[in-house]
């Protein structure tokens, strides 16, 4: 929200130095954000101007310029060169003069104007537009002041204050339960409860006025969305008589600059501003264009609607609109429709000012990617008392400024609930903040925000809260109220002591440790997405269902993950893109897995403001898919970067297996690795990764390299290696302890072992049979070397084994050492038929 200090002291007492840092600095002390300021940059001397006389001048290049002569209100005219020609002789202009300085390319580099040759002349100064002034976009000519109403003002005069140029603006953060604080209303409010500064409501400054005549309003929504009827106060007025093409007054003009909406027309500028300024946004109908009077109802299926943005939107059954006689005009509370919208050829002008139900006015806008300033409060929640004043306030500033007549026509409706009482204990503030609240101080801060305090019997009071303030419910939001306005400086920094518990649970215990391990190998975490595509769920989850949101934010990604992968790929390619070429990365994540058939979601949602019980709770759980933790990793570019004396080292497929042996010694399991195929993986290159189970073995992941034309349609490199397991799974089979094997002290004794066996016998099999027949003696084995070349007969391999043996109690010697050698190959033998490589 953005707050221009002069509309601020309009309505609460600012001091004579205020500054931008000060008001910052009050409305930080009562839970703001500081986010900005704004200025427009002008600096003097910028002074009003009148034109005497101009020549035309063509030049060589084609252009026309015109030699001016200007009266700057001293002695001499001033000889200016001017490329506008929307000007004439008499006219008052804005003249900047040697010494000025103009909104720059950066708040730190203005554009400083000075006397310098230029067509053959000396130019004296410069004939502003209303862009170099910061008033707007217009620069296909100057700016006439009389375009703005102001050809009375004096020749000479100070044009920045003339303009409310002067004027600048605090920009701070109003978080979604503040609704209130998206007006000038609400600020000054809050101004006031920080620095005791008097304040003066603006919806007290007018009175508004029943209608003689009733313009005809009904209420028709019979689809309410959680039982909220879409719209329970509405208020119209009509003004008659007007112009509409006047001017929007400098001050009005200005005041919308700062605050971050730009000047459109007198009537939509009006408009505006009391939205601003009260925080109930209002609407304007062309009257001559209604075709009876208001119906707020549902859309029907099928209807469209062209909005102002001349968009035309096909509704939805939840749409809440706005219609006459013809149909829908306006989607409530986001944008109006164009055929009632307001034109140079209006006279007569219908003022709406009504109350939506938050959510229905945040779904549609939503629905439609439509937001807007008025949605934007409907959504936090607007005084739905302040509709009649907010009316009337538009009637008066269009009887003021565009001439027109105040007309007896207009309703007014509000059936919208009173807010309940609270019941609140004055010494609850103490005994839940932890400091020490007097009652003068509390029953000051309830007041403060606008409730209404009264006993209650005994030591307890009865609070109504104020009905801009809808978020206060319970009494805990009243001591939070009390803890802001009394001041948080009074809360101490006391770092509390954790309660005695048992810690983390053993599955929070083993992801954390996967986490760290992934991380101490050199991998980096990362958090995608958990949103995919129907090309990537086909891709890496192929025939199983994945759950359908009902309202992604991207249409193109509109399902909930059955993988990991997807969203790591996502990640390497946005990190590519920016140059990072050497990736190592990890995520630790929920992944969904609908079973086939059943539908998910429910339309049942609790509302946000009660707990919801059981059963409403049980239904919600049963509506959710089944959710497991998966830890998927992604390598490409150099494991190892070239340096001195050693060339790099390319990431591949024997990271993701490190991986997946690192993630097995963390988490005390046992990881298969054999042979897999995958659609999404290289053939040749992908390995089936599974764990013992008590039913026999259980799949938990799959790990390679990524099919090298996916990876090119991905713009990714030639090889990308990828490993996703079931990180439950993993949990749920492993250890319950980590038992740490005891260091050998006594000499180990080292053999290699060559096996021929035929091609197609995973090597991995073969070693867990040389492992499963050497024996305890065996300490360590691993393959060192697959060869397949001359020297071994057709269809064969030879798979050569490092085998470590070591006893506990005794040096071995080279004969027990081979005879554990010679049992494994024995082993190996029967299974696979593998022979001893001579």
């Amino acid at each position: 929200m953005r707050v221009p200090l002069s509309w601020l002291g309009e309505w609460v007492d600012l001091p004579d130095d205020v500054s931008l840092e000060s008001v910052h600095e009050a409305l930080v002390r009562v839970g703001f954000e500081e986010e900005d300021v704004h200025t427009f940059d002008v600096a003097g001397p910028v002074v009003v101007g009148r034109v005497l006389e101009f020549t035309p001048e063509p030049q060589s290049n084609g252009k026309t310029i015109n030699w001016c002569q200007v009266d700057v209100g001293e002695p001499e005219p001033r000889g200016i060169v001017c490329g506008a020609h929307n000007f004439a002789v008499g006219d008052k202009v804005v003249v900047t003069l040697p010494g000025a300085a103009l909104p720059g390319p950066t708040a730190s580099d203005p554009f400083v104007i000075a006397a310098r040759r230029t067509y053959g002349h000396i130019s004296d100064g410069m004939i502003a537009s209303a862009r170099e002034l910061g008033l707007g976009d217009e620069h296909s000519g100057i700016l006439r002041l009389a375009a703005l109403g102001l050809d009375d003002a004096p020749v000479g005069a100070d044009a920045i204050q003339l303009l409310g140029l002067d004027d600048a603006a605090v920009e701070i953060n109003v978080t979604p339960d503040r609704g209130y604080a998206l007006s000038i209303r609400g600020v000054a409010r809050e101004y006031s409860n920080s620095t005791g500064a008097t304040f003066r409501d603006p919806a007290l400054a007018v009175t508004p006025t029943a209608p003689v005549e009733i313009f005809p309003v009904r209420i028709d929504d019979m689809a309410p969305i959680r039982g909220a009827v879409g719209s329970r106060a509405f208020s119209t007025r009509v003004v008659r008589g007007v112009d509409v093409t006047r001017p929007t007054p400098p001050w009005m003009m200005t005041r919308l600059l700062l605050a971050g909406m730009r000047s459109v027309s007198l009537p939509v500028d009006i408009t505006n501003y009391v939205m601003l300024e009260l925080g109930q946004p209002t609407h304007g109908y062309d009257l001559a264009k209604l075709q009876g009077g208001f119906v707020v109802r549902r859309a029907a299926a099928g209807e469209k609607l062209e909005t102002l943005d001349g968009v035309v939107r096909a509704l939805s059954p939840e749409d809440l609109l706005i219609t006459d006689g013809s149909g829908p005009i306006g989607l409530a509370g986001v944008m109006g429709g164009a055929r009632t919208e307001i034109s140079d050829a209006t006279t007569d002008i219908l003022v709406e000012a009504a109350n939506f139900d938050p959510i229905s006015i945040a779904r549609t806008a939503r629905r439609h990617k439509l937001p807007s300033e008025a949605s934007r409060r409907f959504e936090r929640g607007v005084d739905p008392t302040i509709g009649p004043a907010a009316a009337q306030r538009v009637v008066e500033l269009l009887v003021e400024l565009a001439g027109g007549t105040a007309d007896p026509l207009g309703s007014t409706y509000n059936v919208f609930p009173a807010a309940p009482p609270i019941r609140f204990d004055p010494a609850q503030p103490a005994a839940a903040i932890g400091v020490e609240y007097s009652e003068a101080e509390v029953h000051e801060a309830l007041l403060a925000i606008g409730a209404e305090v009264s006993p209650a019997g005994g030591d307890r009071w009865t609070v109504t809260p104020p009905p801009w303030r809808p978020d206060l419910i319970d009494p805990l939001t009243l001591v939070e109220e009390v803890a802001r306005l009394v001041g948080y400086d009074r809360i101490p920094s006391v770092l509390p002591i954790a309660p005695p518990g048992r810690g983390l649970s053993r599955a929070q215990s083993a992801r954390r440790r996967a986490a760290a391990t992934l991380a101490a190998a050199g991998a980096t975490e990362v958090l995608a997405y958990p949103f995919t595509s129907a090309a990537m769920v086909a891709l890496f989850s192929p025939g199983l269902p994945a759950v359908q949101l009902a309202n992604p934010l991207d249409p193109q990604n509109g399902l909930l993950r059955r993988s990991l992968l997807p969203g790591l790929i996502e990640v390497a390619r946005r990190n590519l893109a920016r140059g990072m070429t050497d990736l190592a990365l990890f995520e630790i994540g929920t992944v969904f897995l609908p079973e086939p058939g059943v539908v998910y979601g429910t339309d049942a949602i609790p509302v946000g403001a009660a707990r919801p019980d059981d059963d409403a709770i049980a239904k919600l759980d049963a509506s959710i898919p089944p959710q497991r933790w998966h830890v998927g990793g992604l390598f490409l570019g150099d494991a190892l970067t070239k340096q001195p004396g050693a060339p790099a080292v390319a990431a591949g497929l024997t990271d993701a297996l490190d991986a997946v042996r690192q993630l097995s010694l963390a988490l005390a399991v046992d990881i298969a690795i054999t042979t897999g195929s995958h659609p999404g993986f290289h053939p040749g290159r992908t390995a089936s990764l599974s764990v013992a189970a008590p039913d026999g073995p259980r799949a938990v992941g799959v790990a390679g390299e990524l099919l090298p034309s996916l990876a090119h349609e991905l713009d990714l490199p030639h090889v990308v290696a990828i490993v996703e397991l079931d990180l439950d799974a993993l949990i749920e089979f492993g250890a319950q302890h980590a038992t740490p094997h005891p260091l050998g002290t006594l000499p180990a004794a080292t053999q290699d072992l060559s096996l021929v066996v035929p091609l197609e016998t995973p090597a991995g099999e073969v070693l867990a049979a040389v492992v499963a027949g050497a024996g305890a003696l065996l300490e360590d084995a691993r393959l060192v070397d697959d060869y397949r070349g001359s020297g071994l007969p057709g269809g064969r391999k030879s798979l050569t084994f490092a085998l470590r043996f070591r006893a506990p109690d005794r040096t071995l010697t080279a004969a027990e050492a081979s005879e554990a050698k010679l049992a494994g190959a024995a082993r190996a033998g029967e299974l696979f038929g593998a022979t001893v490589r001579q």
